[in-house]
């Protein structure tokens, strides 16, 4: 029995449409090998989590070596170095005046954590999400997310959280032009507050750039409206880094592109380049209104996975990785806004670094989603060797996320398998 055939008989996939037809043997930089000896440029990233590239041989040693010395021994009963290592760093690198980090595991764990850490500061227990917003798959986390697709059948989730429209120009839930809007949908948030809620809201909660929703860009001046908001009714900030954070989007942080201090932020993803681990990290008077017995985690700050996120986070510092992302992003965008001048189906190139999304309409005057052509697209560019993730509301959005170590060979590439494909159309 092969490994697609111990998948369909063992593995519980039955939550996605299809895993994809490759069945990786290894991978490096940013490339996978699958087990016939085929090669594909990844531009995807496990969803950008490899953010240092697959296996990146100084992320490995670190992690090897903590192995060799200790592999467990849980960093909230006992005190670990490389959890202390790690926890120091981000202070450091973080923007503002976050400085104690939570550690957990996995994406949603670090969501969730940091909306019970909102509760326990503010004594409030209420949120404010985006719609379209994604956050995780656990109760809380999808409680907070604003997509119906990701929820469905799962309700009812937790009471005290509303929704305030996305920052997303292109399909405005206001059918406003930016500037002339003067961002109504940050203004917005007044009235989502006066309206919606029972004037007890805890936090805030945003992405950045919005991963799962389609690779939503906010525009210029979008978080500065909503914090001058926040600040006026004592409400929390929880900034979602889990996808944007660690060099994806041309900075260290993607909030770094707003100028805004997060209260609280999240990290998981490309923290560790692979490893598991995620973390949320706060003010110290926030992270301080936590009481013994409030929250923990067994695996939480793993000496290996705290080990291998130290060493990611010099390579990117070491690498000039983060630059990179910035440089190699502006190169893919104007790339693809060629290919969009050429194709009708591209409604809209966006991003920042290389966190890019790609816009498939049926009709640029009525920009009705293209999910079939986005699925036909992906499958066309997997048949000639490249990986790309396929999201969004509707489904229509083509993902470019690559490892920031990606080749300029490779990009040159990933633009020629794209153009054929769509020409393929």
């Amino acid at each position: 029995m092969d490994t697609m055939e111990k998948y369909a008989k063992y593995v519980n996939t039955a939550m996605v449409a299809r895993v994809e037809p490759v069945v990786v043997e290894r991978a490096w930089g940013a490339t996978y090998l699958d087990t016939s000896g085929k090669e594909y440029i990844d531009c995807f990233s496990g969803i950008a989590v490899t953010n240092a590239g697959h296996c990146h041989p100084k992320v490995v040693e670190a992690a090897r070596a903590q192995m060799e010395k200790l592999v467990h021994c849980c960093s909230y009963v006992y005190y670990s170095q490389p959890t202390a290592d790690l926890a120091e760093k981000l202070a450091h690198i973080t923007p503002g005046r976050l400085q104690k980090t939570f550690f957990g595991n996995g994406g949603a764990e670090a969501i969730e954590g940091a909306m019970r850490l909102a509760k326990q500061f503010t004594g409030r227990t209420e949120f404010v999400g985006l719609q379209g917003s994604f956050h995780g798959r656990s109760y809380a986390t999808l409680s907070v997310t604003g997509n119906c697709g990701r929820k469905r059948r799962g309700g009812p989730y937790m009471v005290g959280c509303t929704f305030l429209p996305a920052p997303y120009c292109y399909r405005c839930f206001y059918e406003l032009q930016y500037p002339s809007c003067r961002l109504r949908c940050a203004r917005a948030l007044e009235e989502i507050l006066l309206y919606n809620t029972y004037d007890s809201v805890a936090a805030f909660i945003a992405e950045p750039i919005m991963g799962e929703g389609g690779i939503i860009v906010p525009p210029e001046g979008f978080f500065q409206e909503v914090e001058k908001i926040l600040k006026k009714h004592g409400i929390l900030f929880i900034c979602d880094e889990v996808q944007t954070g660690f060099g994806r989007t041309g900075r260290m942080f993607g909030i770094e592109h707003y100028g805004v201090e997060p209260d609280i932020m999240a990290l998981a993803k490309g923290i560790a380049d692979g490893f598991p681990l995620s973390g949320f990290i706060a003010r110290q008077e926030v992270a301080d209104s936590f009481k013994p017995g409030d929250h923990l985690s067994t695996f939480g700050g793993n000496p290996v996975s705290c080990a291998a996120a130290l060493a990611n986070i010099l390579v990117l510092e070491e690498e000039g990785l983060v630059e990179a992302s910035a440089k190699k992003g502006a190169w893919f965008m104007e790339r693809l806004g060629d290919l969009a001048s050429d194709h009708a189906v591209i409604g809209e190139v966006r991003g920042k670094g290389l966190m890019i999304g790609v816009e498939l309409v049926k009709d640029p005057l009525t920009k009705e989603p293209a999910a079939e052509e986005g699925r036909r697209l992906r499958q066309a560019c997997l048949e000639r060797g490249v990986l790309l993730g396929l999201g969004g509301t509707f489904g229509n959005v083509l993902r470019i996320q690559p490892p920031l170590v990606i080749e300029e060979a490779q990009m040159e590439e990933v633009i020629r398998v794209l153009g054929e494909a769509l020409s393929s159309l």
